[in-house]
C-alpha cells in the first residue's frame, strides 16, 4: 500500500463547532482513565514493567487496523506494519547504521546521569538517546537549544506504549528543557462538539486523546492553541538561532528550520523528539554535522515564470529522494528583508520544502542567496561528485502531468478547496481572505458556491480577528471556514466529507490524498463557481 493510499481508511469524525476553552476539558473528562494511573487508559489492566530502556512502538504489530489513521511521513510504516524506505535515515546523510559496538563518546556528566545522577528515569531517557545515536553511528550528544517539536498528536491505539513511556518520565517531575509544541491534533479545535453522540464518535476513534494532551501538558508542551505542524511560524515562535541544534519530528518543520532558518536538526523519530527535550540532549549524525548538510545535486531551475512552489518541490524531491540539492535561479521570486526571506517568502518556502519532504524524504535544501548557508558558502556547499537536474519549462510541465486525477468520478465537480498544508501563515490567511471578498463583492455574489476551508493554528486566526474583524466576519458569511486539522485527513469538516472531490493549492496535501492541485487563480474561479475551468 502507497503512503498516499492510507487516507481511504481513515474513520469519519463529524465534529460541531465550540468555544475553544471548553476543548482540553471535554477531551480529557471523557477518557476511560486519567494520566499517570496504573492502568493502560483503556481498560487493558495493569502498565507492563517499565524497561530498562525506553522501546519504540512495535512495527509488527499483529492488529493492523493500528496504522490505520497513519498518512503523514514522519511514521515510517505503510498500511502493512513495513517499515517505508527503511534504507533511509530521515537525516539527508548517507551515513549508514553504527557496526554492533559502536559506542558514543559521553562526557563525565553524561555519563553520571547515566549511572543515575538524576534519578533512574533520565537515566533511561539519557541512555534510549545514547542508543539511537549510536545506531547511526553518532560520536557524541550536544546541547538542546529552541525547543522541541514533537509529531506524537494522535491518541489512537497504537500510540500506547509511547503514552506510557511519556506518562512515567511526567510521573518523575521531569520535563522538557523548554515549553514545546505539538503537531495540530486530529480533532478540530473549532469542531469539539457539545453533542454527546459525536464527541463519543470522536473519542471512539481517539480513544487516548486526552491522556495525550494531559500528558503532553504535563511534559512542557504550550497550549492547544500554540499546535501547529508549522511551530516557527511569528504567531508561534518555536525557533532558534542559526546553527543551533534543535529536536523536532514534523518532516516539513524539520525541513523549513535546517533550510530557512539555518538549524541542525535530524528528523526525529516519533517519541524521540521529546524524550531529547527531556534531557536537553541530541546526538550528533547526519544533519548536525557540516558533512550531512552538503549537498549532492544541483537543481539549476530556468523556468520563464514563477512557480507553483509545491509543484516545484515535488519535483525535486522525486529526483534526490532524501539527499540534499543546492538550488538556483529562483533568487528572484524569492522577497529578502534584512537578509532574510521576508513573510510572503515564507509562506512559498513552506510550500516548497514541504513537497520535497513528502514527494522525497528532504530534510534541507540550499537556496542560492535566500538561504543562511548558501548565503555563507555558495556553490562550496555542493560536493565534488554531485549531480544536475534542469528544470525548465518543458520538465515543469511533464512533471504536472504525471499529478493523476485520483477523484473516484474524474468529471465531478468539486466540493471543496482546502488550503494550508502545512498550516497557513498570517500572510496567506489575510491574502485569501481579501482576494475572496474582493473578487465576490467585485461580481455582486453574495457567497462562495462550494467552501473554502483554511487550515491555520488558532493563534493566527485569531490575529485575524484582532486584525481585521470586520473581514473576517464577512468571508465567514460568504462560505470560508477554519480549520486546526493539518490535512483533511479527518473528516469532519464541513464540505470535506465527500474528500473525492477536494481541491488544494498544496502539493503536500495532494499527495497523501485524492486532493487536486491548482494554482491560486483557477482555485478562486473554482471556488466562486463549483466548477473547474476548462
Amino acid at each position: 500500500m502507497k503512503r498516499r493510499d492510507l487516507l481511504k481508511s481513515v474513520p469519519a469524525t463529524i465534529l460541531l463547532p465550540t468555544a475553544l476553552g471548553s476543548v482540553a476539558s471535554n477531551v480529557i473528562a471523557s477518557d476511560k482513565q486519567t494520566a499517570g494511573s496504573g492502568t493502560t487508559g483503556d481498560g487493558a489492566g495493569p502498565r507492563r514493567p517499565p524497561a530498562q530502556f525506553f522501546r519504540s512502538t512495535d512495527k509488527t504489530l499483529s492488529d493492523l487496523r493500528a496504522y490505520e489513521g497513519l498518512a503523514c511521513d514522519q511514521f515510517g510504516v505503510d498500511g502493512d506494519g513495513k517499515p517505508v524506505a527503511d534504507n533511509l535515515t530521515g537525516t539527508g546523510s548517507d551515513t549508514a547504521p553504527g557496526a554492533q559496538g559502536h559506542k558514543m563518546k559521553l562526557t563525565r556528566e553524561e555519563q553520571a546521569i547515566l549511572n543515575g545522577s538524576k534519578g533512574e528515569v533520565m537515566a533511561k531517557v539519557l541512555k534510549t538517546i545514547v542508543m539511537h545515536g549510536e545506531l547511526f553511528g553518532a560520536e557524541r550528544l550536544e546541547d538542546c537549544g529552541g525547543a522541541p517539536h514533537s509529531s506524537l498528536y494522535t491518541g489512537s491505539p497504537w500510540v500506547t506504549p509511547v503514552l506510557e513511556m511519556f506518562e512515567e518520565i511526567a510521573a518523575a517531575g521531569l520535563r522538557a528543557h523548554a515549553p514545546y509544541t505539538v503537531n495540530p491534533m486530529p480533532i478540530d479545535l473549532y469542531r469539539v462538539g457539545e453533542d454527546p453522540v459525536k464527541r463519543n464518535m470522536m473519542l471512539d476513534s481517539f480513544p487516548l486523546q486526552g491522556r495525550l494532551i494531559q500528558v503532553h501538558t504535563r511534559l512542557g508542551a504550550r497550549p492547544l492553541d500554540n499546535w501547529s505542524c508549522s511551530c516557527y511560524l511569528p504567531e508561534i515562535g518555536n525557533t532558534a538561532e542559526s546553527g543551533t541544534a534543535v529536536s523536532w519530528a514534523e518532516s516539513s518543520a524539520v525541513n523549513y528550520g535546517n533550510s530557512v532558518l539555518g538549524l541542525r536538526i535530524n528528523r526525529m523519530a516519533t517519541g524521540m523528539e521529546v524524550l531529547c527535550g527531556i534531557a536537553g540532549k541530541v546526538p550528533v549524525f547526519g544533519m548536525l554535522t557540516d558533512e550531512g548538510r552538503k549537498a549532492k545535486w544541483h537543481i539549476d531551475i530556468r523556468l520563464s515564470k514563477e512557480p507553483h512552489w509545491g509543484a516545484l518541490g515535488g519535483a525535486v524531491g522525486a529526483k534526490v529522494v532524501e539527499q540534499v540539492p543546492y538550488v538556483t535561479g529562483v533568487e528572484q521570486w524569492i522577497g529578502m528583508e534584512n537578509g532574510k526571506p521576508d513573510l510572503v517568502a515564507m509562506g512559498k518556502l513552506k510550500a516548497f520544502g514541504s513537497s520535497t519532504a513528502s514527494s522525497g524524504a528532504v530534510g534541507l535544501y540550499h537556496l542560492e542567496n535566500v538561504t543562511p548557508e548558501a548565503q555563507a558558502q555558495g556553490r562550496k556547499l555542493l560536493t565534488d561528485d554531485y549531480q544536475t537536474y534542469v528544470i525548465d519549462d518543458a520538465e515543469m510541465e511533464r512533471v504536472l502531468s504525471t499529478f493523476e486525477n485520483r477523484w473516484q468520478d474524474p468529471d465531478g465537480d468539486p466540493t471543496a478547496v482546502y488550503l494550508g498544508c502545512p498550516h497557513n501563515t498570517y500572510e496567506e490567511i489575510h491574502y485569501w481572505a481579501q482576494k475572496i471578498d474582493t473578487a465576490l463583492k467585485a461580481k455582486g455574489q453574495e457567497k462562495l458556491a462550494i467552501p473554502v476551508v483554511m487550515a491555520c493554528p488558532v493563534v493566527v486566526r485569531n490575529k485575524l480577528l484582532d486584525q481585521h474583524p470586520v473581514l473576517l466576519r464577512d468571508i465567514l458569511r460568504e462560505g470560508v471556514d477554519f480549520t486546526t486539522i493539518c490535512t483533511p485527513l479527518f473528516q469532519g469538516i464541513k464540505g470535506m466529507a465527500d474528500i473525492d472531490r477536494g481541491v488544494t493549492n498544496s502539493n503536500k496535501a495532494r499527495y497523501y490524498s485524492r486532493l487536486r492541485l491548482f494554482g491560486d487563480d483557477d482555485l478562486l474561479e473554482i471556488a466562486m463557481t463549483g466548477k473547474i475551468p476548462t
